[in-house]
């Protein structure tokens, strides 16, 4: 008992989006529950209830009804509020180890959600156990620039001593970021 209603339920959405592709096509009530009880079999939903979805579809032209998603009554998401983008943030500028689960206990919300906040939101990544932003900073540009203006005063004034004192290696790349 427990599963056929189980599975009704399950496809019971799937049903309403069946009935609105066919109802597209141009098919009537009884060609439609004709259709579907074939496929479904005793599981299949009733006439009276195919009739019924028709009329809902039928105050659209069928031709130009779109099959997606609709919005929906319900809870919602409350995850990327900016209350909570700015808890994440500053809790990971005051700890660059905070773990997902510890933000997830403080903020109150779930590990996805955070996950979202930390990754495409905010966007942070994890490097050597840190949180690092994807992109340079302000102060990171300035440091690069500061860096870049130093070396080409240098070569200014050296020249080719300058150039004959830079050591080359195997093009292996190190990048570490210590905002403390």
């Amino acid at each position: 008992m427990f599963m056929r209603q189980w599975q009704r339920s399950m496809t019971f959405s799937s049903n309403s989006a069946v009935i609105e592709f066919l109802a597209a096509e141009g098919c009537s009530a009884a060609n439609i529950h004709a259709r579907m009880k074939t496929v479904y079999g005793e599981m299949c939903i009733s006439d009276c209830a195919v009739r019924k979805w028709l009329r809902i579809f039928k105050g659209e032209d069928p031709r130009e009804t779109i099959l997606r998603d609709r919005k929906r009554s319900g809870r919602p998401l409350s995850a990327s509020v900016t209350a909570h983008r700015e808890k994440v943030d500053r809790m990971i500028r005051a700890n660059r180890r905070v773990k997902q689960k510890e933000i997830a206990n403080a903020v109150g919300i779930s590990k996805e959600p955070v996950h979202h906040i930390v990754t495409t939101v905010l966007g942070y990544r994890k490097v050597s156990a840190r949180w690092v932003p994807r992109q340079l900073t302000v102060e990171m540009k300035a440091q690069r620039k500061d860096m870049c203006t130093q070396l080409l005063e240098r070569y200014n004034t050296e020249r080719e001593a300058f150039l004959q004192r830079i050591l080359t290696g195997d093009k292996s790349w190190v990048y570490h970021y210590d905002p403390e």
